[in-house]
């Protein structure tokens, strides 16, 4: 039985339903306005299922501090010095148990609105995701949703140790917060207390974060002792795991079928060893995506730590983008599975996630057709999952300062903002693409066209063998324009070759005789070649295709895939 690849749109609600076309630099939330829940209708998701979607990642949707509150239904306002941006940081949680209220349309409602978007989305056949951020939480942190027989974050903590088994938190005793003058300018006149000091979420156990720390978060507190050689105190199991299961298992029930974790290397594995097997006990469908940037550390947290998936930045997603940007040869893609230990199929791959600039944008590739070979690879070189960004597959841009994010090639997360791009396929609501330009209908289609291609019994069944290390060494194959190998099963077998290059390529790729053995070819024979994505039929004999090779044309920015039959 073939299994379906995995197919994640990361969805930004915030950002993905705002039909506000003008927009003012640190606009209020009035001023620039804000997507919500119910702007994910049953057209959109229709439309992403039409896509090749399986999985969409609502981002976001965890109550996190903002600016402006809701006074009228009991959310005061956020503290401007500790927040980052006037919509905040979707990853300095303030309530666990809540949802953003900016995302509905009536604030004494927000939770039946998000629940009412799973149902949708489970309806349209697709499958949700939310993030768990477990590292940190805001610095004004404060649950008033949390079932009553919870203790929230802190209340037993014994803020006079810098660490206590049992402490939520990492204290600084005698210390208070000192923000820096380049946090406090920002906002004149404004004052933060923080009698005593909490460790900043990215690991500063100072008092005195700076403007470049996670300076709204609170690092918590997993048992392990940073001040006595990162000595561990697991056993009895420490009360943040304890409140972390709790959290998991609260969204799991409501109908969730997976979480992206935040951060996970910042949480040790054993946590997670310990509590995804418990969760999956109670809901065995979901899946657990890690992000995770250490290499070294990939093996612990597929084996030890129980993820499904990890991030796949620090490998594929770097050199394809040095790839594009023409800093690195496209044979150097093989290194990236040569490292991975087996885990490929466990990897996510993406070329666009909120952390990273728009392929689209002029620090990247600066047209979004540049990136189509790299989104191809993407998706057929392995089983893993495949992730696309809303906006990507319309070549959203980043451009511009928006407030607390500057220029820098990359859709805000910390302000109320918008996606022209994407607001020209939304359509006002009618997710029909209308006011899309002709070349962004094309590579809009692109994308459903590798979408559509991941269905093939090859790539989401089959295995892979890369053929770079015999064409390398052929003078008619460009390798540092070209990347080619083989997806194959029982079922299918095809040849894939991407082109790089702004200009078109005439090449003749060569089969080893070792692909053969490996896909259990009997030589001699013939092979006929029949294009899935272009109109090619051609037909070769084994030993011509290992010494001459097969003439493949490939078009610039493209990629052929040919299926073998014989």
């Amino acid at each position: 039985m073939v299994s379906q690849k995995v197919i994640v749109y990361q969805l930004f609600p915030r950002l993905f339903g705002n039909t506000t076309a003008q927009m003012k630099v640190d606009g209020s939330r009035s001023e620039n306005g804000s997507g919500k829940f119910n702007d994910i209708n049953n057209t959109c998701l229709r439309e992403l299922k039409k896509m090749g979607i399986t999985h969409v990642w609502f981002t976001g949707v965890i109550e996190h501090a903002v600016v402006e509150g809701y006074p009228d239904n009991n959310i005061p306002d956020g503290n401007p010095l500790v927040i980052k941006g006037k919509a905040g940081s979707p990853y300095a949680i303030k309530d666990y148990y809540d949802v953003n209220p900016d995302l509905a349309e009536d604030v004494s409602r927000r939770m039946d609105e998000f629940e009412n978007l799973i149902d949708r989305t489970h309806k349209s056949g697709l499958k949700v995701l939310i993030d768990f951020v477990p590292n940190h939480l805001a610095r004004e942190y404060h649950s008033d949703a949390k079932p009553e027989e919870l203790l929230d974050f802190g209340v037993d903590d014994d803020a006079s140790q810098l660490f206590e088994a049992n402490n939520n938190f990492y204290y600084l005793p005698g210390k208070s917060l000192q923000l820096s003058d380049a946090i406090k300018a920002r906002f004149p006149g404004v004052k933060y207390e923080e009698e005593v000091a909490k460790a900043t979420g990215n690991d500063k156990y100072t008092a005195a974060p700076d403007i470049n720390d996670w300076y709204e978060t609170v690092k918590l507190n997993y048992g392990i002792d940073y001040t006595r050689g990162l000595k561990k105190h697991f056993e009895p199991i420490p009360d943040t795991w304890l409140k972390m299961k709790y959290v998991l298992h609260y969204w799991a029930s409501l109908g969730v079928d997976g979480f992206r974790c935040d951060m996970v290397e910042m949480v040790p594995v054993e946590f997670w060893n310990w509590v995804i097997p418990q969760i999956k006990q109670s809901f065995p469908w979901l899946i657990f995506v890690a992000e995770v940037y250490n290499p070294k550390l990939y093996s612990a947290y597929i084996r030890q730590g129980k993820f499904d998936y990890l991030y796949d930045k620090v490998g594929l997603y770097d050199t394809l983008i040095d790839v594009i940007k023409g800093d690195r040869s496209a044979k150097d893609i093989s290194e990236c599975w040569q490292q991975l230990d087996g885990l490929d199929s466990n990897m996510l791959r993406f070329m666009e996630n909120h952390d990273e600039q728009r392929l689209a944008s002029r620090f990247v590739a600066g047209d979004a057709k540049r990136a189509i070979p790299a989104m191809a690879v993407s998706a057929f070189m392995h089983q893993g999952p495949l992730m696309i960004y809303n906006g990507q597959e319309v070549g959203e841009t980043g451009e511009g300062p928006c407030g607390f994010s500057g220029d820098d090639g990359r859709t805000t997360i910390f302000d109320y903002w918008n996606m022209p791009e994407h607001q020209k396929w939304m359509n006002g609501g009618l997710f029909d693409g209308a006011l899309l330009s002709a070349n962004q209908r094309l590579v809009r289609q692109a994308y459903i066209d590798i979408n559509m291609m991941c269905t093939q019994a090859a790539f989401s069944d089959g295995l892979f063998y890369d053929v770079m290390w015999q064409n390398s060494q052929n003078e008619d194959f460009n390798s540092d324009k070209l990347y080619a190998f083989l997806r194959y099963s029982k079922k299918q077998k095809v040849l894939i070759v991407v082109n790089f290059d702004t200009v078109d390529h005439r090449v003749s790729v060569q089969l080893p005789s070792h692909a053969f053995e490996t896909l259990d070819i009997p030589r001699p024979i013939k092979i006929d070649f029949k294009g899935l994505n272009v109109k090619v039929n051609a037909a070769a004999g084994s030993e011509e295709l290992i010494n001459e090779g097969l003439p493949v044309e490939v078009k610039a920015l493209g990629y052929v895939v040919l299926e073998m039959e014989y």
